[in-house]
């Protein structure tokens, strides 16, 4: 899938385009995406980085990093993504101004975006809008019960397993493996320390057990209190991995949440807590 973040970046072509923020890339984003796919044009995704409510002063905790997000779209077919840097001067541009240079200025020809979609100065412009500058448009309604609101709430309570369903995949804890403490290893269980994005969705503290590079994993986030942490912690230990992961991105998915983070009487208590959560990460059923 070929990335622009201009639209001079894009060769001008007929296009079917699917038009929203996709944080997530969730079942109604995709119901999105697919109502541009299958018109005998491009298919293409416009979508904006950072998120428009950062940009505009409204706290936002986000579904999935824009790699992550553009590794989803690549996977629903999509051609091309226009990828616009989203600033308070973009947020200002007239919505037929921001029709002109980024949707019909590439070749625009149908576009689809859900029903409660605005774009331009002061959300004034929607896809009636489009329809009346000359495109073709599909107005996609939301799918009952399935908003990345609740999505972000289910996660926040440690519901991995029903915020998949509205995903239609594993939510996703997604970083940089770090240097940690190595006291994993010295338990008999080394994990991958990882460094995530400050703007990510984390969900409730705890251990999860999910996968990561086709291995079962048993996953602690919090901030180990064990061992008197304060700084939150994503560690993933992964089951018969043998390898290097220093440096390495790596997404890791949370099918289910086991239990809280808790303090044991000994070394040998958690040691052997650690080996039920490896045998519930064996027994684990993808969502």
């Amino acid at each position: 899938m070929k990335v622009a973040r201009t639209p001079s970046e894009l060769e001008r072509r007929p296009r079917a385009i699917a038009l929203g923020t996709f944080d997530g890339v969730h079942l109604g984003h995709r119901t999105v995406i697919e109502a541009a796919n299958g018109e005998g044009l491009t298919p293409t995704v416009v979508t904006f980085d950072p998120h428009p409510r950062q940009v505009l002063g409204y706290g936002v905790e986000l579904l999935a990093t824009l790699e992550r997000r553009l590794e989803l779209l690549a996977e629903l077919d999509v051609e091309e993504t226009l990828v616009v840097p989203f600033t308070l001067e973009v947020a200002a541009l007239q919505p037929d101004e921001f029709a002109a240079s980024h949707l019909l200025g590439i070749g625009g020809e149908l576009i689809a975006a859900g029903e409660s979609f605005r774009f331009g100065n002061k959300r004034r412009g929607d896809l009636e809008l489009l329809r009346r500058l000359g495109a073709r448009t599909k107005v996609v309604p939301l799918v009952p019960g399935i908003s990345s609101s609740e999505i972000r709430t289910l996660v926040a309570d440690g519901e991995v397993r029903a915020a998949a369903a509205m995903l239609g995949r594993p939510f996703e804890v997604e970083g940089t493996v770090v240097s940690g403490d190595a006291r994993g290893g010295t338990l008999g269980f080394p994990t991958a320390n990882l460094r995530a994005d400050p703007a990510a969705l984390m969900p409730r503290y705890g251990i999860y057990v999910g996968e990561a590079l086709g291995h079962r994993a048993a996953i602690s986030i919090g901030v180990n209190p064990h061992f008197g942490g304060e700084e939150r912690r994503i560690e993933a230990f992964l089951l018969d991995y043998e390898g290097d992961l220093y440096g390495r991105r790596l997404v890791v998915e949370l099918w289910d949440r086991l239990r809280d983070e808790a303090v044991f009487e000994s070394e040998a208590a958690l040691v052997a807590q650690i080996a039920r959560d490896v045998d519930a990460a064996r027994a684990a059923t993808r969502p």
